[in-house]
């Protein structure tokens, strides 16, 4: 039986702190557990990719979005949409170390592989 993995788009920014909240702490959990995990950061949520642009949001009963970020990267996948980083003039040298730039037909792939359930928040 292949191993389930999930790809998860995160389509808002720090505009909408508990979309973003919720989305990272699927994918975190998952990744904690084991889970295989592509965390996809489109719109603006492309900010979060930058050393200094993932902000704490500080919600209540929130983990740090900082904290999310770091357990998806150092256990799963990080990855900017391409055409929303050339929106923002995001360079693979601007991104925190071991995030990726990677265009629709990556996510495509991605999501339709074997066992992976697809995630859009």
């Amino acid at each position: 039986m292949t191993a389930r993995s999930l790809v998860l788009k995160l389509t808002a920014g720090k505009e909408e702190p508990e979309r973003c909240n919720q989305a990272l702490t699927v994918a975190a959990t998952a990744a904690a557990s084991g889970v295989p995990v592509s965390l996809w950061l489109t719109g603006e949520a492309s900010w979060f990719a930058l050393p200094d642009g993932c902000p704490d949001l500080q919600l209540p009963h929130a983990t740090p979005l900082p904290e999310l970020i770091q357990t998806v990267l150092a256990m799963g996948t990080v990855t900017v949409c391409t055409q929303c980083a050339a929106r923002r003039e995001i360079t693979p040298e601007d991104v925190v170390a071991g995030v990726r730039i990677a265009g629709a037909a990556t996510f495509v792939a991605e999501a339709v592989a074997d066992g992976a359930q697809a995630l859009v928040y």
